[in-house]
């Protein structure tokens, strides 16, 4: 049960600390709307990728079937949806961000934002699937589904744990930004977004049209 958590929790770790798009997202997020609207973004993406992780321990054939036979279409769906994240980050004024109330409303618009962002893009899957390769695990066999539950509360806590601590990092340099800086962290944060879903999307198009 205990190295099952643990290696969970690795994997967990391995899946999240990539800076792909979503952590570009979670760092904008906390300097210009503070810790908690980042951790709610990071907190997204771990349940997205304990999903996936759940897919690739459990081996759901049918779903597994169906992202490896739509790869390419759900890349290029994936790769649209980060664009649109990276366009709207791009035309957000910081300033109206950091006057609003962190409410739970917006919180949870955050958390929505990151969720969706992490689901429509299963190269996650396939990270976790060589991660679970990496520290040796594998599909639960004879029914026991127990040590297989254990691994994605690992999973869960690796990503938890490593949002927590980047955005707690990041908070902490918060208040040394002007405003200025903000609007321009905030300009490179939507371009590198978008940028990454163009060269997602792209690969998927060439996939499809190979």
């Amino acid at each position: 049960m205990l190295i099952a958590l643990i290696k969970g929790f690795i994997v967990g770790l391995g899946a999240s600390i990539p800076l792909g798009p979503l952590g570009v997202l979670c760092v904008q997020k906390t300097i210009s709307k503070g810790r908690n609207s980042g951790f709610f973004t990071g907190l997204g993406a771990s349940v997205s990728d304990t999903f996936y992780a759940g897919i690739a321990l459990l081996s759901f054939a049918f779903v597994d079937n169906f992202i490896a036979a739509h790869r390419s279409l759900i890349m290029i769906i994936g790769g649209i949806v980060i664009v649109l994240i990276g366009l709207k980050v791009y035309l957000t004024n910081p300033i109206k961000q950091i006057r609003q109330k962190n409410t739970n409303k917006k919180h949870l618009e955050d958390f929505i934002e990151a969720l969706v962002m992490t689901i429509s893009n299963p190269g996650a899957m396939f990270l976790i699937l060589g991660l679970f390769a990496v520290v040796g695990l594998r599909s639960p066999s004879g029914g026991d589904e127990v040590p297989a539950i254990t691994t994605l509360w690992g999973v869960f806590l690796g990503t938890v744990t490593w949002w927590f601590f980047l955005t707690t990092t990041i908070n902490r340099f918060r208040k040394r930004f002007r405003l200025r800086q903000l609007m321009f962290i905030n300009r490179i944060a939507g371009v590198a977004i978008a940028t990454l879903g163009i060269v997602s999307a792209f690969d998927g198009i060439i996939k499809l049209i190979l």
